[in-house]
């Protein structure tokens, strides 16, 4: 049985792009290490598909590009891929493998993989691959963190000030919601100026693009009329 994997020279910061590689060789793992590093990537290293998957546990706080042995004791490297996918972990994928064949690679590339490099392979092509998946990763990781940042302004608006979006959403004036709502056409200016404020739209084309982003759906905004207070 090989020694555990040594821990990553380099502690990514949060939101820093890291490589993953699992290799159960030993002497693989710390060549990939030093070469991977040697480009200013942090990595992490790992002897087994169940290594990873114990690590994944604690979701990873920034983009990552996964370098991945295909045969390994235990779980293969395509077997991973597919236990990685069917827990909706979209991490790019380069394999390395020793003992690869046409069909085996078609079938890594057709589930997602980035690319599949044959052992020994050139250094600049892995690194190469490496950059190309850590640069798609780092697009989806942004996505992510503008979406759920999106979500909390959404979440942070009063029911009132979603009640006046959703009029506003349907085309009345300030005045006509206020007749809807029971309330004072300053109110509603007010509560208009928040809720844009608070989802930083500066435009009603944009906030509906943000609304489009997040599902929210077209409500019925006559659900609560009458005075409120605040």
């Amino acid at each position: 049985m090989n020694a555990p994997a040594p821990a990553p020279a380099t502690a990514p910061l949060p939101g820093q792009a890291r490589v993953l590689v699992v290799d159960d060789d030993l002497s693989m793992r710390e060549a990939l290490a030093s070469l991977i590093g040697s480009a200013g990537w942090p990595v992490e290293s790992f002897a087994s598909a169940a290594e990873l998957l114990q690590r994944l546990q604690t979701p990873l706080d920034g983009p990552a590009c996964l370098v991945l042995d295909v045969r390994m004791p235990g779980m293969t490297g395509l077997e991973l891929q597919r236990e990685l996918a069917q827990t909706g972990c979209k991490l790019p994928i380069v394999f390395l493998t020793a003992h690869g064949d046409i069909p085996m690679t078609v079938r890594a590339i057709k589930a997602g993989a980035l690319e599949f490099l044959p052992k020994p392979f050139d250094d600049e092509a892995l690194l190469g691959a490496i950059a190309q998946g850590l640069a798609e990763a780092a697009q989806a990781w942004q996505a992510q963190q503008d979406s759920r940042a999106l979500r909390a302004r959404y979440e942070a608006l009063t029911q009132r000030e979603r009640e006046v979006m959703q009029w506003l959403l349907q085309g009345l004036r300030n005045k006509q919601t206020a007749d809807r709502l029971g309330i004072s056409e300053v109110t509603v200016k007010v509560h208009r100026h928040r809720m844009m404020e608070k989802m930083a739209a500066g435009s009603l084309p944009e906030l509906i693009a943000m609304l489009d982003r997040l599902g929210v759906p077209r409500a019925d905004p006559g659900m609560s009329q009458g005075p409120e207070g605040g």
